[in-house]
């Protein structure tokens, strides 16, 4: 990896969509090559997908809930059953395993409280936890899919 690489990432986590003409031209080398760089970094995992992202007021579901959930035992057996449950809820968009008070956060969104509701309900109702505790978001004031690319070892 190099700095042109770093261009590359920024340019695509900014714009996916990009075509590789525009990418070649934006970091100033020729189409060919630029698509090579885009292919390996793909194959090495650098890139690991491409991804739409969808403006939530628009998809009807504008509200953000934190959600800290404390196992009531660190088994085995219970971490399977909550990945099933945390994946087979499409309204839980991410999930942390974490250190501290709560052993995991999740982030959900949902259209209103009476859907969050629903979705606690499900969640409590196949599982048990020792404590579920939610903080609904007032304000998004910062969101970015980009990571820094400037931790990157250049050579």
């Amino acid at each position: 990896m190099d700095s042109i690489d770093q261009k590359i990432l920024d340019l695509l986590q900014a714009d996916a969509m990009l075509q590789v003409a525009a990418i070649a031209e934006k970091v100033g080398m020729s189409t060919a090559p630029c698509w090579r760089r885009i292919r390996k970094m793909e194959e090495d995992g650098v890139i690991t997908r491409r991804v739409a992202l969808v403006n939530r007021r628009k998809a009807n579901v504008p509200m953000t809930v934190f959600v800290s959930v404390k196992a009531p035992r660190h088994a085995v057996e219970w971490l399977q059953a909550f990945r099933k449950l945390i994946a087979d809820i499409p309204e839980i968009v991410e999930a942390w395993r974490l250190t501290g008070d709560a052993d995991y956060q999740l982030r959900i969104v949902v259209p209103d409280i009476e859907t969050y509701d629903l979705v606690y309900q499900r969640m409590i109702g196949k599982l048990e936890f020792s404590d579920v505790s939610s903080a609904i978001a007032m304000e998004e004031m910062k969101y970015t899919t980009a990571i820094p690319t400037k931790y990157i070892a250049v050579k």
